[in-house]
């Protein structure tokens, strides 16, 4: 069994922490702050590393739960994303990138209403392309309630964005 080192093993893992932590707080500073500790926290159970199966999985969950217990402290509810749009091609007009801005930030909006575990599924398949058994073990679900809520996550999606744009606000 080969050994496991912080600076080779667990320190890559801070950008994807930092995503979850994000996603989980909807805050950059508090992301910061639990990626911080949830590093602070490994280190402290250096001597498990090697009895841990996955120190991936293991770190995301650290990290997920010490974002979810941050956020039912503080009661943080009416937080935002950064306000980030990315385009692509020089033929956008003006009012093109108004209506794509807008409806990111619609979107955005949309994902923040959504249950913590399905916005936490729904962001760990497709923006960080994670699997369903990896995001179950990172989750401590079943393989099957992650294809569930993620499922459900993107119809309800789908139905308010499509409500969203029929009849506005």
């Amino acid at each position: 069994m080969r050994e496991i080192r912080f600076r080779d093993d667990i320190l890559p893992l801070k950008d994807k922490l930092f995503r979850l932590a994000l996603r989980v707080t909807l805050d950059r500073e508090e992301a910061e702050d639990i990626v911080q500790d949830t590093m602070l926290k490994l280190w402290e159970r250096r001597d498990e590393w090697q009895k841990i199966e996955s120190l991936e999985a293991f770190s995301m969950t650290l990290c997920r739960n010490l974002a979810l217990d941050h956020c039912k402290s503080a009661r943080m509810n009416n937080m935002r994303l950064d306000d980030t749009v990315e385009q692509s091609g020089s033929s956008i007009t003006p009012l093109d990138e108004l209506d794509s801005k807008m409806r990111l930030e619609t979107l955005k909006r949309l994902i923040e209403q959504l249950p913590e575990v399905q916005r936490s599924i729904l962001m760990l398949r497709d923006n960080e392309g994670k699997r369903y058994d990896e995001i179950a073990s990172i989750l401590g679900i079943s393989e099957s309630q992650v294809k569930v809520y993620l499922h459900r996550a993107r119809i309800r999606l789908k139905e308010q964005l499509s409500q969203f744009e029929r009849h506005g606000l």
